[in-house]
């Protein structure tokens, strides 16, 4: 993937991950359009980086992903980068579920990132050089059991690149995937730096991209700290991470939406 001079729509782009990438990549010097549901989130960021463009996007709603894609392409026609980052995360208790918690998960975490490619793909293949970078998760390889349903779509994600980098063999569109460990984020109530677990966004935006530097680049981007769950499996350690993550609690509470 090249890293300049590139046109990149990043979903969720107003605060955490999203706004990191949006950040680094627009120092590199490529146009950068965020996206999201908070108007006030996205000026803020766009305020603070001048050049910076952003336009408001309810990953949530099938019928207004048509037309925003529309608006896109015409507004913004060298667009070649997508990087599908928006996503939510809510606590769950299985034996006592709560089915529109699950369900607003799954359309966000999952049907979004899958609609919105499905509806740029066949502009993006038109470009002399593109990308589709989806943000998964750590617990895409051993789920952490209080969020059972964002687990599971992150893996649902994870196997989704997989086949949408085997469909788009011999395009100009790379697919890449970024498999961040947990960072101090928004994406769940009282996520700090002070917690040990927690790798700051710096050093993860600043690791992620010296990363994509590599040429050629990886497909999957894997920092050192999410390392032990991307390769649980493989080590053995797949047991004694599931133990691990289930000792592990969250607040039932719902994050803000990106």
């Amino acid at each position: 993937m090249k890293l300049t001079n590139n046109t990149i729509l990043i979903t969720g782009g107003g605060s955490g991950i999203g706004r990191g990438l949006a950040e680094a990549f627009h120092a590199l010097g490529n146009k950068v359009i965020i996206a999201g549901r908070r108007q006030s989130a996205l000026t803020e960021v766009t305020d603070a980086n001048p050049g910076m463009a952003h336009v408001t996007l309810d990953i949530d709603d099938a019928y207004s992903i048509e037309s925003f894609v529309e608006e896109m392409i015409e507004f913004h026609p060298a667009l070649n980068v997508l990087i599908n980052n928006a996503g939510i995360m809510r606590g769950e208790d299985l034996k006592a579920p709560n089915i529109q918690d699950a369900e607003d998960i799954i359309t966000t975490n999952l049907l979004g990132p899958i609609r919105l490619t499905g509806a740029l793909v066949p502009h993006l293949q038109k470009q002399s050089s593109a990308a589709i970078i989806n943000v998964s998760s750590g617990l895409a390889f051993v789920p952490f059991p209080s969020t059972p349903t964002y687990s599971a779509t992150k893996a649902a994600l994870h196997s989704y690149t997989e086949s949408l980098r085997v469909h788009l063999k011999g395009t100009p569109v790379e697919v890449i995937e970024i498999i961040p460990p947990a960072v101090a984020t928004d994406l769940t109530p009282g996520r700090t730096t002070e917690d040990p677990r927690m790798m700051s966004v710096e050093d993860f935006i600043a690791e992620t991209m010296q990363i994509l530097k590599t040429k050629p680049t990886p497909a999957e981007i894997n920092v050192e700290r999410v390392k032990f769950l991307r390769f649980a499996e493989a080590t053995g350690n797949y047991d004694k991470a599931l133990q691990m993550l289930s000792q592990l609690s969250l607040p039932n509470q719902v994050a803000t939406k990106a």
